[in-house]
């Protein structure tokens, strides 16, 4: 199972943050598995940052690069893909990583229960 993380979990994979769950912090580890961090991510973090909403690194690119994640760039077939989506989440973020996943067959490492209602693979952080 190669994995896609959501934003806040990437924040906590990139501090080491004790929150992370155990289960999650090893398939992320883990050398076999492919993981997966959306221009999504990147994307919220930066505005959020920027309002003061969180902390998150000033290298983030080189920080991905330490850790191996693979970048997954945001294409018009994930764009369309959220139109799909019912309305059980409003967070167009949270929105495009659901449809990332399921696009790309990837499991959502994730907290947030509301992503649970949709027809995608999940790994509790």
């Amino acid at each position: 199972m190669n994995l896609l993380l959501d934003t806040h979990v990437l924040l906590w994979a990139l501090a080491d943050d004790p929150d992370l769950a155990a289960p999650a912090r090893r398939a992320i580890t883990d050398p076999r598995r492919q993981v997966f961090v959306s221009a999504v991510s990147a994307w919220e973090i930066t505005i959020k940052k920027a309002l003061g909403k969180l902390r998150a690194p000033d290298d983030l690119a080189d920080q991905l690069d330490r850790r191996r994640f693979t970048a997954l760039d945001v294409t018009i077939e994930h764009a369309l893909a959220v139109g799909e989506l019912a309305d059980q989440h409003t967070d167009p973020f949270d929105r495009l990583l659901v449809a990332q996943a399921r696009v790309e067959q990837l499991t959502l490492v994730t907290r947030d229960a509301r992503i649970r209602h949709y027809d995608v693979p999940t790994l509790t952080a």
